[in-house]
């Protein structure tokens, strides 16, 4: 069927800005994380003047510590979110926790306020204390290589 010239020009217009709307709301997840990133490395920088830069075999590490101390219900990072974090892991109550590699779920790191309370919550239970500025950039460091 073929439409009139004015109302081709308008769909295509509407399916146009339609798109155009579409990518602009669309987050920059790379540029949100690099922005949490930079938090960290400037508290890093702060805490110890010598810091250079964030480490993904530190963050690795981290991850897969078994920390002495650590509760027995969450002995570690992998316990809930399995050794590879690119898998989906399980909480303690049985609930599904999304991949916590970035390759996997690209959202993941991007929001300050969602990233600070779940560190708070999970070095608290894992660590038994807060963990550093460069303890956390490590972190999310490896899981953007992941």
């Amino acid at each position: 069927m073929k439409l009139p010239i004015r109302l081709s020009v308008t769909l295509l217009l509407a399916g146009s800005l339609a798109a155009g709307a579409a990518a602009a709301a669309t987050p920059d997840f790379a540029a949100a994380r690099a922005a949490i990133l930079a938090h960290y490395a400037a508290a890093a920088h702060k805490a110890d003047p010598n810091f250079k830069a964030f480490s993904a075999a530190a963050g690795r590490s981290f991850f897969l510590a078994h920390p002495a101390g650590a509760r027995p219900a969450t002995p570690s990072c992998s316990y809930c979110h399995t050794t590879d974090p690119r898998n989906q892991g399980r909480t303690r109550a049985g609930k599904t926790i999304l991949p916590m590699a970035i390759s996997r779920t690209p959202s993941r790191f991007t929001k300050l306020s969602k990233v600070r309370l779940w560190f708070r919550r999970n070095c608290q239970s894992v660590y038994r204390r807060a963990c550093t500025a460069q303890e956390k950039g490590n972190y999310i460091t490896f899981m953007a290589s992941q």
